[in-house]
């Protein structure tokens, strides 16, 4: 592999790594467990492993700025994450019926 397959790879992580945290930090602002809500979605995968990495990056709702209903969505949808975004989707229904 030669340094740009590499760097292209590299950056594909970070912006994945990225988008998890930003997944987990919604969850945490919202009172949800990531961790739930990923198996939700994708009952037949192991524990995703950057996932439980970066929720030790997660901070507590009340320090946290304000991440959009629609900003998570998009984000998860960029990375082919539907069904995880439909997850999402469910549960920002639940939370305007409350």
């Amino acid at each position: 592999m030669n340094n740009k397959d590499e760097r292209v790879i590299q950056n594909y992580q970070e912006n994945e790594k990225m988008m998890i945290l930003i997944f987990a930090q919604w969850c945490v602002n919202h009172d949800l467990n990531p961790e739930k809500l990923y198996a939700h979605a994708y009952p037949n995968q192991p524990k995703n492993q950057i996932l439980t990495d970066v929720l030790e990056e997660t901070i507590p709702k009340n320090e946290a700025e304000e991440i959009a209903d629609e900003t998570v969505l998009n984000v998860l949808q960029i990375f082919g994450n539907d069904d995880l975004a439909f997850i999402v989707q469910s549960e920002i229904e639940k939370r305007g019926r409350n």
